[in-house]
């Protein structure tokens, strides 16, 4: 359920927003908020982040998602394979598109 994907952006968005709450990481993953807190929970349990309490400003209790050392660790390898992965598609795009210019220039 948590494919490489997921956890990058994940990471992503905690490393950018430490005090996001699960409904505002869901919100913007466009992911369930059931999805949010089972993958936030196997990244704490792989010891790539951790969670800390903290009393937010409404006076509610919340959670402060910190990546840890192999979080990092694990961000910079998910980037590079992500970022590959997202050329990889680019190109085979592009040919696709030349493809096509080249058909309706035949027609």
């Amino acid at each position: 359920m948590l494919d490489d994907e997921h956890r990058y952006k994940i990471l992503k968005e905690l490393q950018q927003d430490p005090d996001i709450s699960q409904r505002e990481l869901a919100r913007r993953l466009n992911i369930s908020l059931g999805k949010a807190n089972f993958c936030l929970k196997a990244l704490v349990e792989k010891g790539l982040v951790k969670a800390d309490n903290f009393k937010n400003s409404r006076n509610k209790v919340g959670y402060l998602y910190l990546l840890t050392p192999q979080g990092i660790e694990a961000k910079a390898i998910l980037t590079k394979r992500f970022l590959q992965r997202k050329l990889e598609e680019h190109e085979r795009l592009a040919q696709e598109i030349e493809q096509l210019r080249e058909e309706v220039l035949k027609v």
